[in-house]
């Protein structure tokens, strides 16, 4: 898991986003200022749940912070974060806690939520996997902007394998709380299609995402299944999706030949109320 405190390390600091400090808060904060405005949200309506790509920075970087600076308004608000996202390094069934007590990127440490993680003992599909987590980015390069649109906050971060859309739904439901606890699902769109063919294929996919339907192909999205469980979610919990921004790397920093795609999206619930 890391060190004798049980600290995951970072992993990706120096390849995904700056390794120095100063240098990574200044790289965020500049991401933040230059978002786009992103998809109208309704008055009054509260962001309970985030999807954001999880590339290097400088590929869906801008992208992401479309979605994250929308979170600072209340950034005083959140205390606990409940992070998805699909494993790319260490296969694994189901949902997978690290174990250990924080997560340590260039910015300082985010303590996990140890109560929560108690809480999650209990499901079957829930194990603790310390090697999934060691060299996994899909989570970790969220947490800088994380850090730096909100306030102090509790972790609770599951790479998530093969599992049914239910069973993804179920450990949300059971973490879903109130304005106080945010879900945030990690993934990219499409990977490896010249650009207008993955322009056509991440439209589709946003136009289901959007409606609430089930994406059928890791083709379309690769953390699909925590999207899946999200969406289930969602439905249930009232909660309104909206599309903030698509681009893929043809458009930030990459040739046209083979690009990736990312998209923001918010899923709100009505002000004043939980859903």
């Amino acid at each position: 898991m890391g060190d004798g405190a049980g600290i995951r390390p970072p992993a990706v600091a120096g390849s995904f986003y700056p390794r120095e400090a100063e240098v990574l808060g200044r790289e965020v904060q500049s991401l933040l200022a230059g978002a786009l405005p992103g998809g109208d949200l309704e008055k009054g309506a509260r962001i309970k749940a985030l999807m954001v790509p999880h590339a290097g920075y400088r590929y869906s970087g801008p992208i992401a912070a479309t979605a994250y600076a929308r979170l600072a308004p209340g950034r005083d608000q959140v205390r606990r974060v409940v992070l998805l996202g699909p494993t790319h390094r260490v296969a694994i069934a189901g949902l997978a806690l690290p174990g250990g007590t924080a997560f340590q990127t260039p910015l300082g440490l985010v303590p996990l939520d140890l109560d929560a993680v108690a809480l999650l003992g209990r499901f079957p599909q829930v194990s603790i996997n310390a090697a999934t987590h060691a060299q996994e980015h899909s989570l970790e390069v969220h947490l800088p902007f994380l850090q730096m649109v909100l306030d102090a906050f509790l972790l609770v971060p599951l790479a998530v394998g093969a599992a049914a859309p239910e069973a993804v739904a179920e450990v949300l439901d059971a973490l879903w709380g109130g304005p106080e606890t945010l879900v945030v699902v990690s993934s990219d769109l499409s990977h490896y299609l010249p650009y207008y063919q993955a322009k056509e294929l991440d439209g589709r996919t946003c136009g289901s995402i959007t409606n609430l339907q089930p994406l059928g192909s890791h083709e379309q999205a690769c953390g699909a299944t925590p999207v899946n469980g999200l969406l289930l979610s969602a439905a249930r919990h009232h909660l309104r999706p909206r599309l903030l921004d698509l681009r893929n790397s043809g458009d930030t920093a990459g040739d046209r030949d083979s690009v990736v795609g990312y998209g923001a999206f918010a899923f709100t619930e009505s002000g004043g109320h939980g859903a």
